[in-house]
C-alpha cells in the first residue's frame, strides 16, 4: 500500500521556486490499480519520482508498505517497481543479459533470475527475441523488456508511468492483462497514463491531478455518479477546464 500525505515539492527556477506539488494526499491501496491522471505538467512524474525515492519531498509523507521514503529508501526501493517513461534501453545487451544484469542489482540468485526470466518472456510475449540485442528490437519491444526489467525482483508495489507509450494493439493488451493479474495477487497498482479510456478500463480509483493538486479522487463508480458524467473523460475535461477558467 502507498499512503501520500500532505505532499509538496518545489523546484528551483531562474525566478526563484516553482511549486509542483501542492499537498497531494491519497492513497493506493493492495489488491487495485490506482489511476493518476492529468495533462502535462501537472505534477504526476514528479508525485511517482517522489514514490519510487529518486526525488524528496520538500514536506509532507509519502509511505510505502509502512515505511517512510526518505528515512527507509533502500526498504522502499526493495519493495517497489518503477517504470518512468524516460527509461531508454539500448546497446548490444541481449533482453536475457538486461534481465540478468538488473536481477543481480536486487540481489537475486542466479537460479531465481534464471526463472523470472522465463516467467517474464511467457507474461510479455517476449520468448521469440529473448536472446536478441535490445539494438535489433523495435521500440515496442523495447518497452515491454523495460517493464519486465523494473519488476524482475517481483515487488509488491508497482508503479508504471505511461507503460503503454509505444505499444500496438496487441502489446497493450499484453500490459493490460499484466496489471489485471497483478491486481488479483493482492499486489498494489499505480498507473499514470494520458489514454483515460485505458485509465477507466483498467483502474478501480482514479485521482485527477491538476497544476499540482488533486482535484477529486475515488472509485470510478463513485466520482461518474457524484459528478454526474457518463465516463472519466468527461469528468476529466471538466474538472481541468474549471481549473483553467479559475486562473
Amino acid at each position: 500500500m502507498i499512503v501520500i500525505d500532505g505532499l509538496h515539492k518545489s523546484y528551483k527556477i531562474r525566478s526563484g521556486k516553482k511549486h509542483v506539488l501542492k499537498g497531494i494526499t491519497c492513497t493506493a491501496r493492495d489488491g487495485e490499480i490506482y489511476g493518476l491522471l492529468g495533462p502535462n505538467g501537472a505534477g504526476k512524474t514528479t508525485t511517482l519520482r517522489t514514490i519510487a525515492t529518486l526525488l524528496k519531498p520538500d514536506s509532507g509523507t509519502v509511505r510505502v508498505d509502512g515505511h517512510d521514503v526518505v528515512t527507509e529508501g533502500r526498504v522502499v526501493r526493495d519493495r517497489i517497481g518503477f517504470l518512468t517513461g524516460e527509461m531508454k534501453l539500448a546497446g548490444q545487451l541481449s533482453c536475457r543479459e538486461l534481465l540478468r544484469y538488473f536481477g543481480r542489482l536486487n540481489h537475486m540468485s542466479a537460479a531465481t533470475i534464471a526463472k523470472r526470466t522465463e516467467e517474464l518472456a511467457a507474461d510479455f510475449d517476449m520468448i521469440n527475441y529473448l536472446d536478441m540485442p535490445i539494438a535489433k528490437l523495435s521500440s515496442g519491444m523495447t518497452q515491454k523488456v523495460g517493464l519486465a526489467v523494473s519488476i524482475v525482483h517481483e515487488p509488491r508495489n508497482i508503479i508504471f508511468d505511461e507503460p503503454t507509450s509505444s505499444l500496438d494493439v496487441l502489446a497493450v493488451k499484453v500490459i493490460s492483462d499484466f496489471l489485471r493479474s497483478a491486481k488479483r495477487n493482492g499486489k498494489c497498482v499505480v498507473l499514470s497514463t494520458h489514454v483515460l479510456a485505458d485509465a477507466q478500463r483498467l483502474c478501480d480509483r482514479v485521482g485527477i491531478i491538476y497544476d499540482g493538486e488533486l482535484l477529486c479522487e475515488g472509485t470510478v463508480d463513485d466520482l461518474l455518479s457524484t459528478h454526474k458524467v457518463p465516463d472519466i473523460e468527461t469528468l476529466f475535461f471538466s474538472l481541468v477546464n474549471k481549473q483553467m477558467e479559475q486562473v
